[in-house]
């Protein structure tokens, strides 16, 4: 089940893509000061994008651009046009705050609903949601997209593991819509109450807000009996619902495309890549009103990849790191995503771990702390170690060393998860 608009041809879908970006330019220039001065003092005017190419003409748009502008000096409608508010967490910074207006919110459940669709969701299906619900996008984008699309929605929202555990058993929604990491959290938890995971009545899982890999669907997949798809979203741009993957041809996500305008770029010179070239993906609202976004940086690394036959929208490869998550240690780059596909493949190995950064000296050490699966025993958790350590200076090329905890040591998700932990002084 597709809409109309996913079946259009690439030349009708390019013309209104550019329709739509010569009105975001104008509105961005005359409504919003930040993107005045920053068109200027790159000599871009709204009316030099005569093609979709031209886009590369014009600035970009970072994080520390909005949060430069907090809390709503990029808005280009009076405050009184705004109908709703939501702000990232702010954990390593100011946070960085999004206005929507009605026609906004409208689009956004729209995208959102079209997503679900895509995952193979249909009306009367009971979403189980346990995206955190508030200022953070997940919970309410997901909630009213649900909505949308005709499904009966159970706003678990995060946190009391033991009660959401319940709520599964006793509404036995089809699917769930939450952040990996909370799922294995959730996994634990079944567990620990005795109930076979695999009972439930969970037929699609529906996961986001953090990059995840392929070891980690795999694990929820097999454990819980499930189709586990990735749904792309960022706050700056809309929220979840940006991209979706689709359950009949998992590894890339359809961008919704009508909307969002991706550009993947070198994460170092800001070049535009060609297609099928792995770099940061740069995305452009179309539709905005409250918070029109021109080029934004989303620091998440992917390749965009064509369309299919059942969708002209162009595709992106599933995110699993981003160019901000690098950890360089004794000149060797690496991203958590790739620590976390040797865990999960190695016995007697949970899929919880952490990276601990230290430095002795001048010397980076990085030490790699995974959970132990329950009954494993001395013997296989040395060897477990051992394991880990000699994969990662085979695959990564870095020396590590290797804890094997008990189970349930390390701290579990409600949320985001933060793998790394950089306990590192500067250096002298």
């Amino acid at each position: 089940m597709v809409d109309a608009v996913e079946q259009m041809s690439r030349a009708e879908l390019e013309q209104l893509q550019l329709t739509r970006l010569r009105d975001t330019l104008r509105r961005a220039y005359e409504r919003v000061p930040f993107y005045r001065r920053a068109f200027d003092a790159t000599a871009t005017r709204p009316e030099q994008c005569q093609a979709l190419a031209d886009l590369a003409r014009f600035p970009f748009t970072t994080k520390a651009d909005l949060r430069e502008n907090h809390p709503f000096g990029m808005l280009a409608v009076p405050e009184s046009e705004v109908r709703r508010v939501h702000a990232s967490s702010g954990t390593t910074g100011t946070p960085t705050v999004v206005g929507y207006t009605r026609g906004d919110l409208d689009t956004w459940a729209e995208v959102v609903a079209r997503s679900l669709r895509a995952a193979g969701v249909r009306p009367g299906d009971k979403v189980h949601v346990a995206y955190g619900y508030g200022l953070f996008t997940g919970g309410l984008g997901a909630h009213y997209g649900a909505e949308r699309l005709g499904c009966t929605v159970i706003p678990a929202s995060g946190g009391m593991t033991a009660r959401q555990v319940r709520l599964i058993q006793d509404l036995r929604p089809e699917v769930i819509m939450v952040t990996p990491s909370y799922m294995l959290t959730l996994l634990d938890e079944f567990e620990r109450q005795g109930v076979d995971p695999r009972s439930t009545s969970l037929r699609t899982g529906i996961f986001g807000a953090e990059p995840w890999t392929e070891g980690m669907r795999r694990e929820i997949e097999e454990r819980f009996a499930l189709d586990a798809v990735d749904i792309y979203g960022l706050s700056e741009i809309i929220g979840p619902g940006v991209a979706q993957e689709c359950a009949e041809a998992k590894g890339s996500l359809h961008i919704w495309e009508d909307h969002f305008y991706p550009e993947v770029v070198d994460p170092v010179t800001g070049e535009v890549l060609p297609e099928g070239e792995r770099g940061e993906l740069v995305l452009t609202s179309l539709t905005k009103e409250a918070m029109p976004v021109v080029r934004y940086r989303t620091r998440d690394l992917t390749r965009l990849l064509p369309g299919t036959t059942a969708r002209v929208f162009r595709r992106m490869e599933r995110i699993t790191g981003r160019s901000d998550d690098l950890i360089i240690v004794r000149g060797v780059n690496l991203f958590p995503g790739q620590v976390e596909e040797i865990v999960l493949r190695v016995p007697d190995v949970a899929p919880h771990f952490r990276l601990r950064l230290t430095r002795e000296g001048r010397m980076d050490h990085l030490t790699v702390r995974a959970e132990a699966r329950p009954g494993a025993d001395p013997g296989q958790r040395a060897e477990a170690a051992r394991e880990i350590a000699r994969r990662v200076k085979d695959g990564i090329g870095v020396t590590v060393a290797v804890e094997i905890v008990d189970p349930g040591t390390l701290e579990r998700s409600t949320g985001k998860l933060g793998r790394v932990v950089d306990e590192r002084a500067p250096k002298p």
